[in-house]
């Protein structure tokens, strides 16, 4: 019995879940928040693709930055840190673009 309460908080609130809670909360139709949500996710797309601003601040939960990671060249004869005393080869990396995601003082207060 234990263990299916521990399985229960382990488990994540499905799309449904969180759409029936959001449009209860607001007493909405699930159809207007799951198109909320849509629009959301369009607009964060927008800002952070390549002709946004590159951040977008989600109020009192996250903010959302792209950072541009340089290429790096590639390099022979590296110490390898899994075997002490192994020399290994290192391939090159081209630069890309990565999504980084900071937590806003309200959503670590809520943690």
């Amino acid at each position: 019995m234990a263990d299916a309460k521990a399985k229960a908080k382990t488990k994540s609130i499905s799309k449904t879940e969180l759409l029936k809670a959001l449009a209860e909360a607001a007493q909405i139709d699930k159809k207007s928040v799951a198109k909320v949500l849509e629009e959301l996710s369009a607009i964060v797309a927008k800002n952070i693709g390549k002709k946004g601003p590159g951040v977008i601040s989600l109020p009192g939960l996250v903010k959302i930055k792209i950072v541009h990671k340089k290429a790096t060249p590639a390099r022979k004869n590296v110490p390898n840190p899994f075997k002490p005393g192994e020399l290994r080869d290192v391939p090159a990396k081209p630069a890309k673009n990565v999504v980084k995601v900071q937590a806003l003082k309200a959503l670590k207060d809520m943690a």
